[in-house]
């Protein structure tokens, strides 16, 4: 296994933690907490390289002043030994779900960190990671701050993670590779007789022997009318021969995730299975084509829908045509016919072709990219062929 492994340095979590003070200052705000947990990691992690693991996670981040990193009560060592952020707090509000009491360890409060971090009467507080912010989180605000406007700043993880640094750049490509170095093994391997849940084995053993931290979400292997489903979870259905398998095959490194989408057929492939796979890449190339700095995104999903409808297949239409990615493997923004923002350079999308026949099958090709004036450079693109495994 390579060692060498992409990072982010020290300095760079520095400059997002000043990034950010700029972004609360500029938005009228006191603070802005931040919270995270095991799943939704990713803002929190961002500013403190700290990763929940059952409980959840906090940072405040004050207009002026220094952060602090909020955890639950049985994470200090854990967190001390892995946080960017020097101070870090236990509090109660971000204890794992099973509710214990602990009795015996000392917790801190809000209005006792938010003052640690300069922020001693606070009059506009903003949340961001609104959807993980748990009742016992807000409670907890209220009887510390009760005269404090609680109000969503969601928006302003979405403008600072949007855009990637290299050093960024640089850890969603290796998690790509790896993901592709996985399907590779996988398309060795696979066959007649496995179930979805073994081929699943093969894509961990190989993203964890290429140096992933973790899956970057859980792994796909849908077989038949399971390919119907845009998400879903893989199960023991046994594979049988003419089935179309689709993988999505993910890795993280150092935060950082891949998702790579292909469609494959054990065995000769259909006439109806050939139509929809060939048209689905045929689209996803376009919108490759379409994607360049300073288009609309709207339009790009427009075109992507008009694609679709012009070609006769409105019927195999879902979503599309592209979800942020970094961090998390789907993160904001999204493209959408309603989105109204320009793409900028270096903001990372994967292209997320799915389409599928209502009760038969379906299928994904996926693909990463980052956001270049002309074009964009892509981040996966291997096994890009029509997949008949005989």
């Amino acid at each position: 296994m390579n060692t060498s492994m992409p990072t982010i340095s020290p300095n760079e979590f520095k400059q997002r933690f000043q990034r950010a003070q700029k972004l609360v200052q500029e938005h009228q705000l006191d603070a802005v907490l931040v919270n995270s947990n095991e799943a939704e990691f990713a803002n929190v992690r961002y500013f403190s390289d700290y990763w929940p693991i059952f409980e959840t996670a906090g940072v405040i981040i004050p207009a002026s002043g220094t952060g602090t990193l909020l955890i639950g009560p049985e994470s200090q060592t854990f967190a001390e030994d892995r946080s960017q952020i020097e101070r870090v707090r236990l509090m109660r509000e971000y204890r794992e779900p099973a509710d214990p009491d602990y009795p015996d360890i000392q917790t801190s409060n809000y209005r006792e960190a938010f003052a640690e971090s300069g922020v001693t009467a606070p009059r506009r507080i903003g949340i961001a990671g609104s959807l993980v912010t748990t009742l016992p989180m807000i409670d907890g605000l209220r009887q510390a701050f009760p005269d404090a406007e609680i109000i969503n700043a969601d928006h302003i993880m979405t403008t600072l993670r949007s855009i990637k640094s290299e050093d960024e750049i640089a850890c969603l490509g290796r998690a790509f590779s790896i993901a592709e170095q996985a399907i590779g093994t996988i398309l060795e391997s696979i066959k007649p007789g496995m179930t979805e849940l073994e081929v699943v084995g093969i894509a961990q053993r190989e993203i964890y022997a290429n140096g992933a931290e973790y899956e970057g979400m859980p792994q796909y292997v849908f077989a038949g009318k399971n390919t119907t489903h845009a998400i879903s979870r893989p199960t023991h259905r046994i594979l049988e021969h003419g089935d179309l398998v689709q993988l999505n095959i993910s890795a993280r490194v150092n935060g950082y995730s891949s998702g790579v989408g292909r469609p494959i057929v054990l065995g000769s492939m259909t006439d109806a299975q050939r139509d929809l796979i060939e048209f689905a890449r045929e689209a996803h190339e376009k919108v490759m084509g379409w994607l360049a700095t300073g288009v609309n995104a709207g339009s790009v999903a427009q075109q992507y829908k008009d694609f679709f409808i012009q070609n006769g297949h409105a019927d195999n239409f879902l979503y599309g045509p592209c979800h942020g990615l970094g961090m998390i493997e789907v993160e904001p923004p999204w493209m959408e016919t309603n989105s109204d923002y320009k793409l900028e350079t270096n903001m990372c999308f994967n292209v997320d072709t799915f389409a599928y026949r209502h009760g038969e099958f379906g299928l994904r090709w996926e693909n990463g990219v980052v956001i270049k004036p002309g074009g964009v450079e892509r981040l996966s693109n291997v096994h890009m062929e029509l997949l008949e495994i005989t």
